[in-house]
Formats: structure tokens, C-alpha cells, sequence
């Protein structure tokens, strides 16, 4: 797994072409521009699905689940529990959370903060 996540942070893939009269290195006269970040998924889908995760889990009372809710003070969940939360939105949005990082992961905002800024997340 890790690495794929090294292998496809280099992967670009292609956004638009561009027409340029004057481009000796293009055969076409044309010159393409790669990244691989457009199909990041924007801060409100991120919030969206994390809250959707946290909602379906079996000890959360769904109706106190926001974005500035806190795991163990405000849903009365365990460490395991969190730990279990992270396991179920790496699957939710196919990365992989370091253990060191995912520690830290104790709130909804963190969450929805670590996914969102993280390159791989989809």
C-alpha cells in the first residue's frame, strides 16, 4: 500500500490541451498541462461523507453528530472506538492514515481537516 501512495503522488494526468504556435518540442504545435489533484474532492463533500460515517456508526446517537463534535466528550466513545472511526473513513475514502496521525484524529473537524488536505483522498 505504500507503495502505491508514493507511486501515485508522482502520477500526473492530463487537463487540457493548449494550442501554441511557436512550440518546437510539440510535433502538433500543441503543449499539455498535467496534474494529478483535479478530481480533489472539495471541504463540504469531505464534511458530507465523514459525518455520514460517524452517523452509521453503532454507538453514535446520529442526532448529536456535527462537525464540531469531539469523539470521547461530546459522543461518550472509547479510544478503541475512535480508532475504529478512523478505520471505517479510510475505507470510506480509500487512503491510509498513519498511526501517528490517525491519534490525533479525535474530533470531526480533525477528520474532515486530514482528509480533506490529504492528496490521495476520493
Amino acid at each position: 500500500m505504500a507503495l502505491r501512495a508514493a507511486v501515485l503522488r508522482h502520477v500526473r494526468v492530463a487537463v487540457q490541451t493548449r494550442g501554441l504556435k511557436s512550440n518546437p518540442w510539440a510535433p502538433s504545435g500543441s503543449i499539455r498541462l498535467m496534474s494529478s489533484h483535479d478530481d480533489h474532492l472539495t471541504k463540504e463533500e469531505v464534511a458530507e461523507r465523514v459525518l455520514s460515517v460517524i452517523k452509521s456508526f453503532p454507538k453514535v446517537d446520529p442526532s448529536r453528530v456535527t462537525p464540531e463534535v469531539h469523539f470521547q466528550k461530546d459522543l461518550g466513545l472509547d479510544s478503541l472506538d475512535s480508532v475504529e472511526i478512523v478505520m471505517a473513513l479510510e475505507e470510506e475514502f480509500k487512503l491510509e492514515i498513519p498511526d501517528k496521525e490517525a491519534d490525533k484524529i479525535d474530533s470531526c473537524n480533525l477528520a474532515i481537516e486530514y482528509i480533506h488536505n490529504h492528496p490521495l483522498a476520493s
